[in-house]
């Protein structure tokens, strides 16, 4: 246990009095925009799906080399870390994630991905539909910024290129792989997350809980096959699934304290080939959203129960009660420690305004970011909503969420933004250790 973080973290909030703390030159980031939004559009068409970013990998590592970083590649996956030692002072993480997404791009951009895949045995296309272009992007802006401000503060970067964040692995590898023990644990972590409801030039924080413990759960339910013109001779698992999607509803209605959250959802349901046919065997496909150690543990327990309580009702003998898969890794909710909260959001007022410094309500979305704050070190992280929504999208209420195929953000103004308020954020920090 590391007990510099609260006294670091405290001291850190003191530094806002010092009128000596020095403040990101706007026009210098301004200047940059053009490149970025190149680099942008670039990394927008060329997106790579999550366990096979090489490329793109490849050019954020020259992105880093050419501004001095020590950058090491292949790193868990196709992970990059960048190394820029300035000093004596603290050693911060900023993280990017590279991944895009297995599906077709529908925005009619002239720069829209026209990428064709395979994917699980079929041909579909490949989009950045969550914004990881815009992280990569405000990422090595960010770097351009503070190798430009090297005279300004003090301490160790790490820029951490992240694979595989769309599937909830790409932090664990790097972890696993011995990020920590091969540069160090350090003593603050920070990221950002592209938003499609904030509007470009703002962005939100929230204390806490921000986002959720996200796992998916399979539920194998077996049966009794026989004809679809004899049912009296089945026991039909269609119809047991059914009731299990009904009474599943019941855990965060009736089993949840109204105070607490949580989401159950049966994405899908797959079983049997025709129509004249009852099969023996079904499957629920969930997806379990949570905060809590203690909610996770009683909604596991509740989708367990369920599942064997509407089989036995349902006639099934022991040999045929239900299955519930629920594997050993999944993306950890995400917590944002508040001192850090109040730290960072006073970086953006200084850049940005306090008018556009929003308060984010909790989300159910997941984001494996959480774990670089998740290890016996207990290093405080903070992950931030970047705005992106352009303004004609905010007038007129078409703002597709993430992971569609109609989503795309300002390129220009939300980079601009992210630039400038996490290379506050970090300056600050790097300059209020020790004030």
């Amino acid at each position: 246990m590391r007990y510099i973080t609260l006294i670091g973290i405290l001291l850190i909030g003191s530094a806002f009095t010092n009128p000596e703390l020095p403040t990101i030159n706007k026009d210098l980031i301004k200047a940059d925009i053009p490149y970025l939004v190149e680099l942008y559009k670039s990394i927008h068409q060329n997106p790579e799906i999550s366990l096979e970013e090489k490329e793109t990998a490849a050019r954020l590592s020259k992105e880093l080399k050419s501004l001095g970083f020590e950058v090491t590649e292949n790193f868990g996956g196709y992970g990059i870390v960048g190394v820029m030692k300035n000093g004596s002072g603290p050693t911060i993480l900023y993280r990017t994630d590279m991944d895009a997404l297995p599906m077709p791009e529908k925005t009619d951009l002239a720069y829209a991905s026209k990428k064709v895949i395979e994917y699980n045995g079929q041909q579909t296309g490949s989009m950045h539909s969550c914004g990881h272009d815009v992280h990569m992007t405000t990422w090595i802006g960010t770097a351009r910024a503070m190798a430009k401000m090297k005279d300004q503060w003090k301490g160790t970067l790490l820029m951490i290129g992240q694979p595989a964040e769309e599937i909830g692995q790409g932090a664990k590898m790097m972890l696993d792989a011995g990020l920590y023990e091969k540069f160090g644990v350090p003593d603050y972590g920070v990221g950002l997350h592209s938003s499609p409801t904030i509007a470009a030039g703002q962005v939100g924080f929230g204390k806490g809980f921000t986002m959720a413990n996200t796992e998916s759960i399979d539920i194998k339910v077996f049966g009794v096959g026989a004809h679809g013109a004899a049912p009296h001779m089945s026991i039909d698992p269609v119809v047991t699934a059914s009731l299990m999607v009904m009474e599943l509803q019941t855990i965060v209605s009736r089993n949840l304290k109204p105070i607490d959250a949580a989401v159950v959802t049966v994405g899908a349901i797959k079983g049997g080939i025709k129509h004249n046919i009852i099969p023996d065997e079904v499957t629920l496909k969930l997806t379990v959203r949570t905060y809590t150690p203690e909610v996770r543990s009683m909604v596991h327990r509740r989708i367990k129960e369920i599942a064997r309580g509407v089989a036995i009702a349902a006639g099934l003998p022991d040999d045929k009660m239900p299955e519930v898969v629920i594997p050993d890794v999944f993306t950890p909710a995400n917590y944002n420690t508040p001192a850090l909260v109040d730290v960072m959001a006073e970086s953006a007022t200084k850049v940005i305004g306090k008018e556009n410094v929003l308060d984010s309500e909790p989300q159910m979305v997941g984001e494996d970011f959480a774990r670089y704050g998740q290890t016996e070190h207990k290093v405080p992280t903070v992950l931030y909503w970047l705005g992106t929504v352009p303004e004609d999208r905010v007038k007129s209420g078409d703002m597709p969420g993430l992971h569609s195929p109609y989503y795309y953000p300002d390129p220009a103004k939300s980079i601009e933004t992210g630039v400038g308020v996490t290379s506050q954020a970090l300056l600050d920090i790097f300059n209020g250790k020790g004030s």
